[in-house]
């Protein structure tokens, strides 16, 4: 049975595909804390949550904190169900995967918080950019909406990076890779990071993954590996090594090429080559792309390693240029969604809370590009705030006031007949289910 007579059918649909990841009553917890950390305005920490849902009256609040601390259900499993559905809403069949993953970190205070201590923090104040709190590791699909023109990353799985007590957060990245490129087997999956992201076991992933990173000023590159001599020894793993990338870029012939990326589109001039990176990768094949802006007087100005070696050279770096919107992403759930703002110490609470949250930014844009978005959301927004001129396409900010909005309605209008029947809930299923077949 569909949990809740007070959530909107829409919303419910989104949901659904959870189902499988929880219990019975597990699974209501979750669709109305899903509903009040989109409905509420203030903090959202777990009974800010159960607040927002207008259950602050109605269930005790140890049921909301029991769903992190106690309850049964699994967040990457909850992540991978996400992570096929916007695969299936969003992208054509067949269509190639692109993943960014990158990391984070959430401030926290206090001793006993579970995993809590001092890391780089890319937003944060000072020289040194250090913050207190938990650092996580996130994997996000990026995809291409309709109505945007830039693309949108979707976090479906995180994982939390405890410094020595765990596993490095490019190998916490690249276990998340494999279960998603499992998830995804019919697919081909491109991974992307930034310059922090590389590994030797990168040459581990499936035949159907790629990588693609940016590649430091001081890496050492060679010529692919050299063909067997037949002479007694240990063959050669890597070829002469091919200089410095200033000294790569002068020697090299560049092609003017046209890229779309942060939302524009310009005149690069691109040039490529076959080598290895043997002190990250060794010796897997990788291919060196240098990009020079039209009007730049350096050598080059961006330095890309890719384990694709077949897409075109202006695919890699449009790709690249498309990492970008999981910082976007991650902006958006600390100010919109307050991601992070939960104040539970244990481990179990803590490992659930932020994957929830991030699960909360992905339904939401489901939510709103299956069900919600209208070609008028953008006039309504201008004529309600008139100082934004220039505004063309909805934001995150709008999805999620829509979706609540939406969500206040169906709590104060209580029309059953806007709740599925049992033959849609059938059809839903059905259909998720030959979706994930």
């Amino acid at each position: 049975m569909v949990p809740g007579i007070t959530l909107p059918a829409s919303l419910l649909l989104v949901l659904r595909v959870t189902r499988p990841c929880f219990t019975k009553r597990s699974f209501e917890t979750f669709c109305h804390l899903v509903a009040g950390s989109v409905a509420q305005t203030g903090r959202r920490t777990v009974t800010g949550m159960l607040s927002g849902a207008g259950l602050a009256r109605v269930w005790p609040h140890r049921r909301a904190h029991a769903f992190f601390s106690e309850a049964s259900w699994d967040a990457d499993r909850l992540g991978l169900r996400l992570a096929r559905a916007v695969v299936e809403a969003l992208l054509p069949a067949g269509a190639p995967v692109l993943v960014a993953v990158d990391d984070t970190l959430l401030q926290r205070v206090g001793k006993k918080v579970f995993g809590a201590l001092w890391a780089h923090d890319g937003s944060g104040r000072g020289k040194d950019k250090l913050g207190f709190g938990n650092t996580w590791v996130i994997v996000a699909i990026v995809v291409r909406l309709p109505f945007l023109a830039r693309p949108v990353a979707l976090p479906v799985t995180a994982r939390l990076w405890r410094g020595r007590a765990t596993a490095s957060r490019t190998d916490l990245a690249l276990e998340m890779v494999h279960d998603l490129a499992a998830v995804l087997s019919d697919r081909m999956v491109h991974v992307v990071g930034d310059g922090a992201y590389h590994s030797e076991k990168v040459a581990g992933l499936p035949a159907g993954v790629t990588f693609t990173t940016r590649l430091p000023r001081n890496a050492a590159l060679s010529a692919p590996t050299p063909p067997r001599t037949g002479k007694r020894g240990r063959p050669r793993k890597k070829g002469a090594a091919l200089g410095s990338l200033t000294a790569i870029a002068q020697a090299a012939t560049w092609t003017l090429t046209v890229v779309e990326r942060y939302g524009r589109t310009e005149f690069v001039w691109i040039t490529t080559t076959e080598c290895l990176w043997y002190g990250a990768f060794k010796d897997l094949p990788v291919r060196l792309v240098l990009v020079r802006d039209l009007d730049s007087a350096k050598p080059y100005d961006l330095a890309l390693i890719s384990t694709d070696l077949h897409s075109p050279a202006d695919d890699l770096v449009e790709r690249y240029g498309a990492r970008w919107s999981i910082e976007l992403a991650f902006h958006h759930m600390r100010e919109d969604l307050g991601v992070g703002q939960a104040r539970n110490r244990t481990r179990r609470a803590v490992e659930r809370t932020v994957p929830f949250g991030l699960a909360v930014h992905t339904i939401t844009v489901l939510w709103y590009t299956l069900h919600g978005h209208h070609p008028a959301d953008v006039d309504d927004r201008r004529a309600r705030q008139p100082w934004y001129t220039t505004k063309t396409t909805p934001a995150f900010p709008d999805m999620v006031a829509k979706l609540r909005r939406t969500l206040i309605a169906a709590r104060h209008i209580r029309n059953p007949a806007a709740q599925p029947d049992s033959e849609e809930n059938a059809a839903v299923v059905r259909a998720w289910e030959a979706a994930a077949a």
